[in-house]
């Protein structure tokens, strides 16, 4: 048989520049000419083809504060989202240490939303055969998107808040055939937070100090919290600036992390009721709560005519086109997250927060069709209350006491429900526990151009000539 088609490294996926010049090259010809060819699997990156990193930083007219909140946007992607570089990293570690077979196993993604699109995309790319686990009150759209990347799905019952019904049906599935089917799971995937603790929060660290952005440093990362892989960013950055502010966001319909609570939201894109497993809240410095509601009210202002025409008469016009197709209800979220963390700890002008734009507005047209319409005077207001005055409300920040609360919660999820040991529990309390995770990524890449090499025909053939 041939073997599967992987891409970069951790390294190259950071610095895309150090791919061969000729597979890079090709890869961003195929960007627009062929999408779904197997070689946009090196566009797996932060940076664009002139090597820039995709952010742009908000007016200060846009959020009513001094500081800055720098906006990495992802979706310029393969399949629209930064989620495809998780998938794509959890997939070829399976793949370089001998975990799954193409002929044999189905990949299974358990998802919330991008994670299942970006495993689609991966899969298909990489000759494997997948099955997508998603909620059914899910957007349309991605619904879609899964289909034509190639990909199976099976749609659960609920809403984001329904993480339990797809960990249940991935048993289901598990017991009724364990030796084709492979659990893939971006909540416990410690490759999830490799990819972003080295990808994505090295690549915040080099945007800030390239571009000269505020004065160089990063005072907070503001993240609402899905799989928590985007917020491994954080913990890179705090090695870089121990100073920065690592902030958690979540829903107020559903403050799991904040009050223990519960409840359904329609921030799509992030999870609740439970923990992840990866998810380092020991070395977390607080959770602020957010609307669902003020995050898609802030989306439809920012991407509806009767919006962008509003905000138009105090921003420059060209930047409210550009932000308008930027941004998705998370990113959205994020940005109030960060407005509400600047003024909680009262952020300086020259001061720089971070937060991520996953996906973008073209997984909400359905979303946005079922809100109600927006006129000049629903435009000021939602500004005016949604940013301009938005107060620094419902903040926890983490204590020693709140860090334990947080931790404490992955227990009923983790080793209640899915398998996991007290001991393991307890260990990841000491950061040593995520630095050894962090000490694989130089091993994995190693595997990775080892198996390139070793495969170098069936990647010849696949992508064309490929030097190694």
């Amino acid at each position: 048989m041939n073997a599967p088609i992987i891409g970069p490294t951790y390294e190259e996926m950071l610095h895309p520049w150090k791919i061969d010049p000729n597979i890079r090259k090709r890869a961003l010809e195929m960007a627009k000419k062929d999408p779904l060819h197997p070689i946009n699997l090196f566009n797996i990156t932060w940076r664009g083809p002139d090597d820039q990193i995709k952010y742009f930083v908000l007016p200060k007219e846009f959020t009513g504060i001094e500081s800055n909140i720098i906006v990495m946007y992802a979706k310029d992607f393969p399949s629209g989202s930064h989620k495809v570089g998780p998938t794509y990293s959890v997939l070829v570690e399976q793949v370089v240490t001998g975990q799954v077979d193409p002929e044999k196993h189905t990949m299974v993604w358990p998802s919330t939303g991008n994670y299942g699109v970006g495993g689609a995309w991966v899969s298909s790319r990489m000759h494997y055969k997948s099955l997508v686990i998603l909620p059914e009150e899910m957007s349309k759209e991605r619904f879609d998107l899964i289909r034509s990347y190639g990909s199976d799905v099976i749609a659960t019952p609920g809403c984001e808040s329904n993480v339990k019904e797809i960990y249940d049906k991935t048993h289901e599935l598990r017991g009724a055939s364990p030796d084709t089917i492979r659990i893939l799971n971006q909540f416990e995937a410690f490759a999830n937070y490799r990819f972003h603790y080295y990808v994505t929060g090295n690549t915040m660290v080099e945007m800030v100090k390239e571009n000269k952005i505020g004065n160089g440093r990063i005072a907070s990362v503001v993240l609402t919290v899905g799989s928590a892989g985007t917020i491994a960013s954080g913990d890179c950055v705090k090695e870089h600036f121990p100073e920065v502010k690592i902030v958690s966001g979540e829903p107020i319909q559903c403050p799991t992390l904040s009050l223990n609570g519960y409840g359904a939201h329609d921030i799509q894109g992030i999870g609740d009721k439970h923990v992840t497993w990866i998810h380092n809240v020991m070395n977390m410095d607080g959770v602020v709560q957010i609307d669902d509601m003020d995050s898609k009210t802030l989306l439809k202002l920012i991407t509806s005519d009767e919006g962008k025409a509003y905000l138009k008469t105090f921003l420059d016009p060209e930047f409210v086109e550009f932000m308008s197709d930027k941004l998705g209800i998370s990113g959205c979220a994020n940005i109030i997250g960060a407005i509400k963390t600047a003024k909680y700890y009262g952020f300086k002008a020259d001061e720089n927060l971070v937060v991520v734009a996953t996906d973008a507005m073209d997984r909400y047209y359905s979303v946005m069709e079922a809100m109600p319409d927006m006129d000049e005077q629903k435009a000021a207001s939602a500004f005016e209350r949604i940013l301009k005055y938005q107060e620094p409300s419902l903040f926890f920040e983490g204590d020693r006491y709140n860090r334990l609360r947080w931790h404490n919660l992955k227990y009923y999820t983790w080793v209640e429900q899915q398998g996991k040991t007290v001991e393991e529990l307890n260990a990841s309390i000491d950061q040593s526990y995520w630095k050894h995770q962090v000490s694989l990524i130089p091993q994995m890449d190693e595997k990775i151009l080892e198996w390139r090499k070793r495969h170098v025909d069936t990647l010849t053939e696949a992508l064309g000539e490929f030097n190694v």
